[in-house]
């Protein structure tokens, strides 16, 4: 058999004519799928053949889903379609959220030539964003300008807020901006008449369509300023208010800088257990504001009273309990899963480690059953199994209530107990380096952000934070000591193994020794 290889360029097949190649990248619950069905539908409503695909990602905000719509006139007889989209062959490229798009740029789905590029501003963190200890959110800067260099048209506004606004979803604001860019030779009528053939949410669809299709014709408009808030009114007993106003009065004597941090750092305090809790806090920076300097603008006492608040705000069961049970939260639920006037469950995983339990105990006792392998091994037997509580239930929800309840106990617990001499060795080790070393003073009270979190994500901060305070006391005779305890804090921030921490320290100890 002989096989003929045609040599120089072929004609184009008639087939692949005129075809326009659509890809949408979105995640669950963004509405890719009605949006894919909107546009095959108004497809074929205006005459022109269609066909729909998607590929699922792995998961919620570990892979998007990539839908793909390709379509021709009807003047192409018989138009072959592909399957998925490919590199450098994108005509109109849809991202429901910023990543989305930068990861469309990456892949090649976004190109000078043809692509035009309609993507959401908005920020759906991924686990990968959320996972890391420190501030893991990816710059969506960079992809603005990835996405101004790669794309020939680009349509970039919050599609989300747009439609959240009008009471729909993103799904219909994208829509909007597809018709208002141009990209598809179809009136703006034909979409929203896709719309109204769906029969489901018509009316706020159609009103997502409408802010999507101003921002794609006029672009993001911005915000006005806004208003400065009002300051936050403070509730309660006479007595109690009576109490704080006297809390507020030694706040107003403080250097102004350092009132900026005081005041919510005072009102985080109070929160936490009362208004003589809140007079130990002020003490606490007082003691700081004693040693620090005025030409150093107070920098030291500002810290001190951030990071103070959130060393005597610390998470223990009490805290946790009280937090889960009050009406913001559920308020705040309900607004972000848009359940109003739905019905609604909400189930509490709770892990608590025997370490907790053992914390609730009287001081004494406490650290009695701490030192007690026997008593801590029971405990974890009892306890460390994980629990599904229903707090939309009575049950559930008084339970926790009670315990969230226990705060005036919370002065005689064991966990108090570690916190407070644990919050005096961290400030005096701060301390210990005025007057030699101001900036040293500084960079060790803030390695407190170390220490966040409940149960085992506490155990992790508080790790960490030994190692950077050893690494501390390497460096703390050199002129360049506090940068590197700035490193080491860093460094523990990167990755929740403390894989880069270790690193650093290696290093210190390379010259320290």
């Amino acid at each position: 058999m002989t096989i003929e290889i045609p040599v120089g360029p072929q004609p184009a097949d008639q087939r692949l004519q005129g075809v326009i190649k659509v890809a949408i990248l979105a995640v669950g619950g963004q509405g890719g799928g009605v949006l894919t069905n909107w546009i095959e539908s108004l497809a074929r409503s205006q005459g022109y053949s269609a066909q729909a695909t998607s590929v699922a990602g792995v998961a919620q905000r570990t892979g998007a889903t990539i839908y793909y719509i390709e379509m021709a006139p009807g003047s192409v007889p018989h138009p072959v379609f592909s399957l998925a989209p490919a590199p450098g062959d994108v005509d109109v490229m849809i991202a429901a959220e910023m990543m989305e798009a930068g990861r469309a740029i990456m892949r090649g789905f976004v190109t000078p030539d043809r692509t035009t590029l309609i993507a959401s501003t908005h920020r759906a963190l991924a686990v990968s964003e959320k996972m890391v200890p420190g501030d893991g959110i990816a710059d969506a800067d960079e992809v603005r300008a990835a996405a101004e260099t790669a794309a020939q048209k680009l349509v970039m506004a919050d599609m989300d807020s747009a439609a959240v606004r009008v009471g729909s979803v993103i799904s219909a604001s994208l829509f909007g901006a597809l018709a208002g860019s141009g990209a598809l030779p179809f009136p703006r009528a034909a979409f929203e008449d896709a719309i109204r053939a769906s029969g489901k949410g018509v009316e706020a669809s159609l009103r997502a369509f409408a802010a999507g299709f101003d921002l794609a014709e006029q672009g993001e408009q911005p915000e006005a300023a806004p208003a400065a808030d009002a300051p936050a009114k403070t509730a309660g007993p006479s007595k109690a208010l009576d109490a704080w106003n006297g809390l507020m009065a030694r706040v107003s004597l403080f250097p102004a800088g350092v009132q900026e941090t005081a005041v919510p750092g005072l009102r985080k305090v109070v929160d936490f257990q009362d208004t003589a809790y809140g007079a130990e806090y002020l003490d606490r920076l007082q003691g700081v504001l004693d040693r620090d300097s005025a030409d150093q603008g107070y920098a030291l006492g500002r810290e001190a009273a951030k990071y103070i608040a959130n060393a005597m705000a610390y998470d223990d069961v009490i805290r946790v309990a009280d937090l889960k049970t009050r009406s913001s939260r559920f308020d705040r639920i309900e607004g972000q899963m848009g359940s109003q006037g739905k019905l609604m469950t909400l189930t509490d995983y709770l892990h608590p480690r025997a370490e907790e339990i053992a914390g609730l105990l009287p001081a004494r006792l406490g650290t009695k059953v701490e030192n007690s392998p026997k008593w801590m091994a029971r405990l974890d037997r009892l306890f460390n199994k994980g629990r599904r509580i229903r707090t939309d239930s009575l049950r559930g929800f008084v339970m926790l209530y009670i315990l969230g309840g226990l705060r005036g106990w919370r002065r005689r617990s064991l966990r108090h107990a570690q916190e407070q001499a644990h919050l005096d060795r961290w400030l005096a080790a701060a301390l210990d380096h005025l007057p030699r070393s101001y900036g040293m003073a500084v960079e060790i009270i803030r390695c407190r952000r170390l220490i966040k979190g409940y149960s085992d994500t506490h155990a992790r901060g508080l790790s960490k934070f030994d190692k950077v305070m050893t690494g501390a006391r390497l460096v703390a005779a050199r002129d360049d000591g506090p940068q590197w305890v700035a490193r080491l804090r860093e460094a523990a921030l990167q990755d929740e193994k403390g894989e880069a921490l270790d690193g650093a320290l290696r290093t210190i100890r390379s010259f320290a020794a």
